[in-house]
């Protein structure tokens, strides 16, 4: 990085209340910590581990609904990361990289257990952030969002996925035609119906409960 693009960190000396400007120290990329990673200094691992783990949980979680088992398939993630860092390339974003583990385990979980995901028991996930709202409006919010984790866990493994990648784990339409070797507008398209059969299944959730 060019001298003018760093950060100066002043520190005043006291004794003759010099000023003394030293860089700030630059935060490594998740690229460089990769590569750093597939050289030998596996320790850079743990840095990446903080950035992503929270990331991988909530991927795991809308995915399986099931804390427990997120929390291990995380650990499966870097676990893999770490037996298959030779296979690390230099082109592209590190983010594509451990989401595409994370859906090989995620697939293959699936696969081991060949069992649709069970819905969520609510108080296994986050609370909703209070916004202020009126107590009557907190709770027809609270039903909302329940029944929007059950919906998400009733659809199809493949729509429950890119609705997880786009809209919950903000991953760009782009990247996730990598992810999952189509093109933009395939993307698009299978967001479409992902979001189609969300709205269907909430609604049927909805009038079941009504009944």
């Amino acid at each position: 990085m060019p001298p003018a693009a760093q950060s100066i960190v002043e520190i005043r000396v006291h004794s003759d209340d010099a000023v003394v400007n030293f860089p700030a120290p630059v935060e490594a990329t998740d690229h460089e910590l990769m590569i750093a990673v597939r050289a030998g200094d596996v320790a850079k691992l743990g840095e990446i581990f903080e950035r992503y783990q929270t990331r991988l949980y909530a991927f795991f979680l809308r995915m399986t609904n099931q804390p427990a088992v997120s929390e291990d398939l995380v650990q499966v993630v870097f676990y893999r990361i770490l037996k298959y860092r030779h296979t690390y390339r230099d082109e592209g974003k590190f983010t594509a990289w451990i989401y595409h583990l994370a859906r090989k385990v995620a697939a293959d979980h699936f696969r081991k257990h060949a069992k649709a995901a069970a819905p969520t028991d609510p108080t296994d996930l986050h609370d909703h952030p209070d916004e202020g709202a009126s107590p009557d409006s907190r709770a027809a919010t609270t039903d909302d969002l329940e029944i929007l984790r059950v919906a998400l866990a009733r659809m199809s493994l493949e729509h429950r996925e890119v609705l997880v990648l786009s809209r919950l784990q903000n991953i760009e339409h782009k990247e996730i035609a990598k992810l999952c070797d189509c093109s933009v507008g395939a993307v698009k398209v299978r967001v479409h119906r992902a979001l189609k059969e969300l709205r269907e299944v909430y609604f049927k959730i909805r009038r079941e409960q009504a009944a």
